[in-house]
């Protein structure tokens, strides 16, 4: 069913009402909202909220449902790639059911919308693409998810990469990724040209990881908005992490903050506490648009993490310095709404019009319900009850 009516919920903590749910998407909204043959779900009072979104994580390497993962893995970025490779020879890791275990705890926790990177190497193939894109032909109608072909290992240093990235997303992957084109390969030209021409090819846009900080992370960033101008690819080309826009040096940042605006390239962070940050008061007065997501978590990477967004809107805000009631509003929007216009899915918002995914909350303010991120009361994926009481209905493998 795609047909719903939610009555007595508080929109965004605001007063009770009813919220009718046809063909998926929000028609009315408002109080004594009735409708015939349709399924009434009381929200009790709560808030309710935009679904979450998870706007950047991992599927392909969760370790749920398997026994603690002792890490003792060296400091650099190549020994985490390296371990992780290793780890899932050696556990024969099954893509499908470790991708359906974190998407579906995630969709408990009221996420509705998932970017996922899946690495695609010379040493698995495509076997990652294919189990989760298993998962999301399941789980269509439950959570949307949307995958990059992610060169995790590297591009121009593997040899064969690039070419299975071409035929991931002739498989139906939705965007090209990339991985530090300095830091990683060595070759920022080759790296960004390869993913370039490849998301010309297929129509596709770019999501890139960089986690290239200073000098360098500005290096790459002016070198892909180079190419955007070149290939008239505005709005297409997002970065993810971006720790270079936290740099301490404000006026080097804000000359890249302003260009992110004018070529309108969105920016992707999982606000680790780990790392100086993009802020999101700068990206938000420039007009940039600003997703967030969970990365992995319960990985070989670390231990940290268990696919709540809201809890994310919570760290967010702690990251970024925001107390006022109607700050931790900015923190839930970049979760939830502004996540989704971030991934070009602009109905992505609790309004009539807006696609029928509404999370309902505890709490007496949207504050209380991001700090103390209680048990979700009600999940709705596009007008489908797909949670309740904090757990899907559709049970993990």
């Amino acid at each position: 069913m795609t047909d719903l009516l939610i009555t007595n919920a508080r929109p965004m903590g605001g007063a009770a009402v009813d919220i009718l749910i046809k063909d998926g998407v929000i028609t009315a909204i408002g109080r004594g909202l009735s409708a015939e043959n349709i399924p009434v779900e009381d929200g009790g009072g709560r808030i309710a909220i935009p679904g979450l979104v998870d706007a950047h994580t991992h599927l392909d390497k969760s370790l749920l449902g398997y026994p603690w993962y002792v890490n003792e893995v060296g400091p650099r970025l190549i020994d985490k790639i390296d371990n992780e490779r290793k780890v899932k020879r050696e556990y024969g890791l099954d893509v499908h059911v470790q991708s359906m275990r974190q998407s579906l705890q995630s969709v408990g926790y009221g996420t509705t919308l998932i970017r996922t990177h899946v690495d695609i190497d010379t040493d698995q193939g495509l076997a990652a693409l294919e189990g989760v894109t298993e998962t999301r032909r399941q789980l269509a109608g439950v959570v949307e998810i949307e995958i990059v072909a992610f060169p995790q290992s590297g591009l121009m240093r593997r040899p064969g990469t690039a070419e299975l990235l071409d035929k991931a997303m002739a498989m139906g992957a939705d965007l090209v990724g990339g991985l530090d084109p300095c830091g990683m390969d060595r070759d920022p030209k080759a790296h960004l040209d390869t993913i370039f021409t490849i998301a010309e090819k297929y129509g596709k846009g770019i999501d890139i990881h960089l986690h290239e900080g200073g000098a360098l992370g500005t290096f790459s960033m002016e070198m892909t908005f180079e190419r955007i101008r070149a290939l008239s690819m505005q709005g297409k080309v997002a970065v993810s992490h971006a720790f270079c826009l936290g740099d301490p040096d404000w006026n080097a940042t804000q000359a890249l903050i302003d260009t992110c605006a004018e070529l309108d390239v969105p920016i992707l962070t999982t606000a680790p506490p780990s790392r100086e940050v993009p802020s999101l008061r700068r990206l938000r007065s420039a007009g940039v648009r600003f997703g967030a997501g969970i990365d992995g978590f319960r990985d070989t990477w670390g231990p940290y993490g268990n696919g709540d967004m809201l809890e994310r809107a919570m760290l967010l805000g702690m990251k970024n310095n925001l107390r006022r009631d109607d700050e931790l509003l900015m923190a839930l929007d970049v979760c939830t709404t502004g996540g989704a216009i971030a991934m070009d899915r602009h109905a992505h918002a609790l309004e009539v019009g807006g696609r029928g995914d509404v999370v309902i909350v505890e709490g007496e303010s949207v504050g209380e319900a991001i700090v103390t991120h209680q048990p979700r009361k009600l999940v709705v994926t596009a007008g489908n009850v797909v949670a309740r009481d904090g757990a899907s209905l559709r049970a993990r493998p």
